[in-house]
């Protein structure tokens, strides 16, 4: 089952807007440095908004573990995306754990099989990898494709949800050529940082949806 996860949402409308046009998940950016950056009073908002089965995703950078899990149960989390160099050293459960990387090469290949490996050697596996551009002092929504011909075929032992560049005309060629489990996107259905444009969601789900049951 592919999913599909609109990312950097700011207002509780393009939340609503999001689950409406089919995505799974929608991520809360509490990087304060992002543009998409919400703080704890606008994520309850967006809680608060989402259908039952829409997931709310935080997105977290630097911010100790701890921290990171207090947040995502007083806002009713489901997942956590993180930027780490190693696994985590406590369990997340019952918040799913993302790791995120910014892959350019091979070697950051090899690191994330490395992570996923250790990771579930400690017993704690993260739920899925995402996998995003590399671009220097930024963490995600840079609007740069990740390498997909790099990534054709990649198996780190955990499902792969691919980030970077996604657009509604590119997402499905993207999925035909990585197969991932799931995409993410942020800038590539925007009018503007962190502002979703509701035409392009709507596009971005569909064509992605029908690449997923393509090449499933």
């Amino acid at each position: 089952m592919s999913r599909i996860k609109i990312c950097g949402v700011t207002t509780a409308d393009d939340a609503r807007r999001a689950a409406d046009c089919g995505a799974d998940a929608v991520g809360l950016n509490f990087y304060a440095k992002s543009p998409r950056f919400v703080s704890p009073q606008q994520a309850a908002e967006i809680v608060r908004a989402l259908p039952a089965f829409a997931a709310p995703v935080g997105v977290f950078v630097g911010t100790p573990l701890r921290q990171v899990c207090a947040a995502a149960y007083q806002l009713g989390l489901r997942a956590v995306q993180t930027y780490d160099d190693a696994p985590p050293a406590e369990d997340t459960f019952p918040f799913a754990h993302v790791p995120a990387f910014r892959v350019k090469d091979a070697a950051g290949l090899d690191h994330v099989r490395r992570f996923v490996a250790t990771a579930a050697a400690q017993g704690r596996a993260p739920a899925a990898v995402l996998i995003d551009s590399f671009v220097e002092g930024q963490m995600g929504g840079s609007g740069h494709t990740a390498p997909w011909e790099l990534l054709r075929g990649f198996d780190p032992g955990a499902p792969v949800i691919l980030a970077g560049g996604l657009t509604p005309e590119n997402v499905a060629a993207a999925i035909g050529l990585v197969r991932p489990w799931g995409v993410d996107v942020a800038s590539g259905v925007e009018r503007a940082p962190g502002a979703k444009d509701a035409d392009k969601v709507a596009r971005f789900v569909k064509n992605a949806r029908s690449a997923f049951a393509l090449f499933a």
